[in-house]
């Protein structure tokens, strides 16, 4: 498993928030552009990027936008009133005409070829599939996107998905209709066709337990804005005991105590290392590892890829050996 972090496509520079604009309740959309134009890294659908706020707070968010308009880069953001402090920051914070440091595009849920794709999503969930509908109109690939969310006004980008996509969009309020029945959804949808889901945790772990059953086995592709509870092991066994980390490009050597990350050691001696959720799920921070063996608790790297994994998210992952060297 490969890192974008490193790619030659990822930039990290200052980015002026042209607009914003409320696109559904309690989500706002920000544009941003450079400041004096000219066009941006070309993105792919499913890619995000990292915003530093005025605060120093780093949040990754799905870019939303046209993958056309190559002089912009758009995301929206919903406010979470008991989250990490992100949210409320972007819509508490008169943003518009100041610059942000931007990272990115890194693409960790990229459009894989298929017969044909069934998009699901809840909420702010349809940020990165936006984008892939609209790429998949342009193919002429055969696609359906399933939107819920708990009432109409909370319908994210639901007048623009009806009207790329017509019928091939189902919209879905819990307050009229219910929860989307994902069973049915599945059980129409040939199994040759490639399942994207992104939204609140229940309903990936229902889309994950549908996938996984005899009948409807298929590939599923998932993007969490929340880490999952199965994915991290059951730390009554876990050692977190102290190693070392070796930093191979810095010609660091540095202790790793039982009682702290990876990532706040390395913050440390490299500031400027790429980091978001700290949990383990969005990505942000995924290292090479030269030598080793890490031990993976985050929900980014599937379990059945864990023991060829090259790579690992030190936000949240250890060391099952005395010293972890990194490709940093």
């Amino acid at each position: 498993m490969s890192s974008d972090l490193d790619s030659p496509r990822t930039t990290t520079e200052r980015l002026l928030v042209r607009q914003a604009r409320w696109v559904a309740h309690d989500v706002v959309e920000l544009r941003l552009t450079r400041a004096t134009g000219g066009a941006l890294p070309a993105w792919e659908p499913g890619a995000h990027v990292e915003l530093v706020l005025p605060s120093g707070l780093r949040r990754a968010y799905s870019l939303c936008g046209e993958v056309t308009d190559a002089e912009a880069w758009t995301v929206a953001v919903h406010r979470v009133p008991d989250g990490r402090g992100g949210s409320r920051e972007i819509h508490e914070t008169a943003l518009v005409g100041r610059e942000l440091e931007v990272r990115g595009p890194v693409n960790r849920f990229p459009l894989v070829p298929a017969e044909g794709y069934l998009l699901l999503a809840g909420g702010i969930g349809v940020t990165p599939l936006l984008p892939m509908a609209r790429e998949l109109t342009a193919r002429g690939l055969p696609w359906r996107l399933v939107l819920g969310a708990r009432d109409r006004s909370r319908l994210v980008y639901a007048e623009e998905l009806v009207e790329l996509g017509g019928d091939r969009v189902l919209l879905v309020p819990q307050d009229e209709a219910g929860l989307p029945d994902l069973a049915a959804e599945l059980a129409a949808t040939p199994t040759a066709y490639a399942v994207y889901a992104c939204g609140p945790q229940p309903m990936l772990d229902a889309v994950t337990a549908l996938c996984r059953t005899a009948d409807s086995a298929r590939a599923l592709h998932l993007e969490r804005f929340a880490s999952a509870d199965d994915a991290i092991p059951d730390q009554l066994g876990a050692v977190d005991g102290e190693f070392e980390v070796v930093l191979s490009r810095s010609g660091l050597r540095l202790t790793v105590p039982d009682d702290r990350s990876v990532l706040d050691v390395v913050r440390e001696k490299l500031p400027e290392i790429p980091y978001s959720c700290e949990e383990g799920y969005c990505g942000s921070c995924e290292t090479a590892v030269l030598a080793g063996l890490p031990d993976h608790r985050d929900s980014v790297i599937e379990p059945c890829e864990r023991p060829t994994a090259t790579t690992m998210m030190i936000c949240v992952s250890r060391c099952d050996s005395p010293v972890l060297e990194l490709d940093l």
